[in-house]
């Protein structure tokens, strides 16, 4: 088993499933922006890895833009060296337009996380021998007026078979690439991460998430970050 082969399982997987309003738009990035995904699974996701990072779902301007997780435009293009053609979802919110690398959008999150790598590690390849980012759900949903729901506030039961595919993949994807620490940022990751690890041998945190929403993330994330990270023993 490798991450492609995961990916499409969990691709399988989540078409099976559906959701009734408040939901009107579902956006899968690893179906229309698959280019970008797999240079990213090719060039950064080596085996074993010493930590991984896990964020709940995809931002309008991230990773629904390219496919990369916490994917901000110019850090995939300029820092991580991948571009590539991004098609259209099946049904495209008209508030919500995938442009791929032709958007103009920043998405805050993105923008501090990898800032923050390329600040701490230099080059992408210096930061992904020791890290992996992923989310732990791929689906982007959004109301008919173009607000994002998030995956903990969908009813019971569609929230369950969701978690229970997206909990099958990332417990396989930490089985193969075995790593030291799996580390949900925001506490519906840590939640996710936690009862997905279970009795494996990783060890289970929390880092505080980067979004403006969050205001301690607006008073230095980075520094922030980095403290909970050593608290956790994790020599930066």
């Amino acid at each position: 088993m490798n991450l492609t082969t995961i990916t499409n399982r969990l691709i399988r997987d989540l078409e099976k499933l559906s959701f009734a309003p408040p939901v009107a738009h579902v956006y899968n990035p690893l179906r229309y922006a698959r280019k970008p995904y797999d240079l990213y699974l090719k060039r950064y996701g080596q085996r074993p890895v010493d930590i991984v990072l896990v964020g709940m779902n995809p931002g309008p301007w991230g990773m629904a833009q390219t496919g990369i997780p916490f994917g901000e435009i110019a850090a995939v293009r300029e820092w991580m060296g991948i571009e590539a053609p991004v098609a259209k979802p099946a049904r495209e919110h008209p508030k919500r337009p995938i442009e791929g690398f032709n958007c103009t959008r920043s998405e805050v999150s993105g923008r501090r996380l990898w800032g923050w790598a390329r600040e701490t590690y230099g080059s992408p390849k210096a930061f992904f021998r020791r890290f992996f980012v992923l989310n732990y759900c791929p689906l982007l949903f959004m109301e008919a007026e173009g607000r994002n729901r998030t995956p903990d506030k969908l009813p019971a039961a569609e929230r369950a078979p969701l978690l229970e595919a997206c909990n099958r993949a990332l417990g396989d994807t930490l089985a193969l690439l075995a790593p030291r620490f799996a580390i949900g940022i925001g506490a519906f990751a840590a939640r996710q991460v936690k009862v997905v690890v279970g009795d494996m041998a990783i060890t289970t945190g929390r880092i505080s998430h980067p979004s403006p929403a969050n205001p301690r993330a607006n008073r230095g994330w980075s520094r922030l970050i980095e403290e909970e990270l050593r608290q956790m023993g994790i020599d930066l």
